[in-house]
């Protein structure tokens, strides 16, 4: 089932404030029309924040979809009684979203270059706050490989490219060289994609969070490379 409630920060990703509306709860665990909350999805950690019920400030804990309903589910720090209808404040943890948006887009630029020069998929990675990896499907495990990729990435984010956002119509999208670079997997089966855009550089059906200009990012630097078995080489890198 595809997710029902709006994802604001889609279309946003820089809004640091949203007033959503309740619309069921379970113990500690709320779902509203809308969020400004990233889900853990795509490999990108989940957002953390706080809600402003009545004066009171609560913890977001833990943002994740519904299995069951597609919803976005946010789990707070205690149990609430509030009813359905009411009309709440989202507070973002806007330092640990940041980090989130420079390393998200910094992944993009280094799966393009490597899909560009070596061929190379993405099987597998994940993005926290304090670092990211990727698993690339090349067959030789070959440290320089990343640091040449990385080398080439950190020029590209120099430029100052804008990231486009923009949506298209499913076929349409699939159309597009090089628009899914993850292995084995095809976008969600929804009408439209999200789609972002660094001109010259990327392309890539998307949903997650990401900064408009490629000079946000700063600097992509080089953590460690790792084999971890048959066309599966990880990189872990970090930005500063």
């Amino acid at each position: 089932m595809s997710v029902t409630t709006k994802l604001v920060y889609q279309y946003d990703s820089y809004l640091r404030e949203h007033e959503a509306i309740l619309l069921r709860s379970l113990g500690n665990i709320l779902f509203f029309d809308s969020t400004i909350f990233h889900p853990r999805s795509g490999g990108v950690d989940h957002d953390k924040g706080f809600i402003l019920v009545d004066n009171e400030k609560i913890e977001v804990l833990e943002v994740y979809i519904d299995k069951d309903t597609g919803e976005v589910a946010h789990k707070v720090g205690k149990p609430i009684s509030i009813q359905p209808g009411t009309r709440i404040k989202m507070i973002l943890d806007w330092d640990r979203r940041y980090k989130l948006m420079r390393l998200h887009t910094a992944a993009h630029i280094l799966s393009a270059v490597m899909y560009n020069e070596y061929g190379a998929l993405i099987s597998g990675g994940n993005i926290t706050p304090e670092y990211a990896y990727d698993d690339y499907t090349i067959e030789k495990f070959d440290k320089d490989i990343f640091l040449k990729a990385i080398e080439k990435a950190n020029e590209i984010i120099k430029m100052d490219l804008e990231v486009k956002i923009y949506w298209l119509p499913r076929e349409e999208a699939l159309k597009i060289p090089g628009v899914v670079k993850l292995a084995a997997r095809t976008p969600p089966d929804i009408k439209e994609l999200r789609i972002v855009e660094i001109p010259g550089v990327d392309i890539q059906a998307d949903g997650g969070p990401h900064v408009k200009r490629t000079s946000e990012i700063g600097e992509i630097v080089f953590l460690k490379a790792e084999n971890k078995g048959k066309n599966k080489k990880r990189l872990y890198f970090s930005v500063k």
